[in-house]
């Protein structure tokens, strides 16, 4: 393997957190006269943004981009998952992992556009996130050099992070007590850390400051709130009747859902690395979405279809899950589903009430539910007599077993 050259223009994936915080003064020591330059993908991260380029220029950035993402985030990413109705490990709605490629995508072309020779993250070498950041550089720019200051420097610990922070005076929004390792967009925010690292240990939904998109649901109102979806192949077009885009879809029913206590999520997850990690989601819109999307797709598609696409949606999922976003098999599977969606067409009408989800009506105008064929009434279009021939030869093989076992018990 070629020695690495020592890099004299860095690109750093920048949040603001305390990772990168410290990473952009870290680079500069560790390699002297080099230039950073940060960059943050906007998916959704609202008020996270403020101060950014103040704070990423003080701290040694020579300057900082930020990159409004959102829309192409929720309607090329968020809605072909949803669509394909992958969730990973039955409960994950991929919040941060569907985030990881757009962003990673973005910093790779200013990288090559100011002609770094060196493209740096601030993921733990423990999590998930830098197979997905790294993967999608090394599909758009497959030469350029990869720092991973988690892998080589000496801090061992987030209480580290913060000692090296307050040594160089980098100011920081959380303290050592709410130090919990956040992921947060608009589709989703993940908590993990502190308390959290036991699974024995019960959230504090009811914390004050704990919950960021919502309340829990007990104190969810005691009455519930009914919403319609409008969605035309597969895609959430409306909400109550007015049509707006995916991202205002999704803000909408982060609205609703959040003040229900919906899409609060406990989870213990098998990470991409091997180990187990235990986190709390919260993801209200996205459940909301979810939900009304499935219950839909119970109208729209043929039994073989249905099952065929639900054994995909898991390949799919570990497929987002572990960063593989830009591959030909994605792709592939994208093709297959936007077949299956062709017909997907339709309004959900949904009770929120207390963080559950009811279903309070389906309409659909290629909704395979025949009412005439299934109706208990009488009926012109089905005749009873034919199911007695059908069982006889869907049952020939159970029947032709049992004679042979009687004949070996004589």
């Amino acid at each position: 393997m070629a020695e690495k050259k020592m890099p004299k223009k860095i690109v750093l994936a920048y949040s603001g957190g305390l990772d990168t915080s410290i990473i952009i003064p870290w680079l500069k020591e560790t390699y002297p006269g080099c230039e950073v330059i940060a960059v943050s993908g906007d998916v959704g991260q609202g008020t996270e943004l403020d101060g950014l380029e103040e704070k990423a220029i003080k701290t040694g950035a020579s300057k900082l981009y930020i990159e409004d993402l959102t829309d192409e985030f929720i309607e090329d990413y968020v809605f072909p998952t949803v669509k394909a109705g992958a969730v990973y490990e039955g409960k994950y709605l991929l919040g941060t992992s569907f985030a990881r490629p757009i962003i990673a995508k973005r910093i790779a072309e200013i990288a090559m556009k100011e002609g770094a020779d060196a493209i740096c993250h601030g993921c733990t070498g423990k999590g998930n996130d830098q197979v997905r950041f790294e993967l999608t550089i090394k599909a758009f720019c497959p030469d350029m050099q990869i720092i991973a200051p988690w892998r080589i420097w000496d801090i061992k610990s987030r209480d580290e992070e913060i000692d090296y922070a307050e040594a160089h005076n980098i100011p920081l929004k959380i303290s050592r007590e709410t130090n919990y390792s956040k992921d947060k967009n608009l589709w989703h925010i993940s908590h993990e850390g502190l308390d959290l690292e036991d699974p024995a240990n019960e959230p504090q939904y009811n914390k004050e400051g704990f919950l960021e998109l919502g309340v829990s649901p007990e104190q969810a109102p005691d009455v519930p709130t009914y919403v319609t979806i409008e969605f035309e192949k597969g895609v959430a077009v409306a909400v109550d009747g007015v049509r707006m885009k995916g991202s205002d879809v999704v803000r909408k029913l982060n609205e609703l859902g959040g003040a229900n206590g919906i899409g609060i999520t406990d989870i213990v997850e098998n990470r991409l690395v091997g180990m187990k990690s235990r986190g709390v989601y919260e993801t209200p819109g996205g459940t909301i979405l979810y939900y009304a999307h499935d219950a839909l797709e119970t109208l729209c598609l043929d039994k073989a279809t249905a099952r065929v696409k639900a054994q995909l949606a898991l390949q799919y999922a570990d497929l987002v899950y572990n960063g593989q976003w830009f591959t030909p098999l994605r792709e592939a599977l994208d093709a297959f589903v936007d077949k299956t969606q062709e017909n997907v067409n339709g309004t959900v009408k949904l009770k929120l009430y207390k963080g559950n989800i009811i279903t309070a009506g389906l309409t659909s105008p290629d909704t395979l539910y025949d009412e005439e064929v299934a109706t208990f009434d009488e009926d012109e279009v089905y005749d009873q007599a034919d199911s007695a021939g059908f069982i006889n030869l869907f049952g020939l093989p159970i029947k032709v077993k049992a004679k042979l076992d009687q004949k070996k018990q004589k």
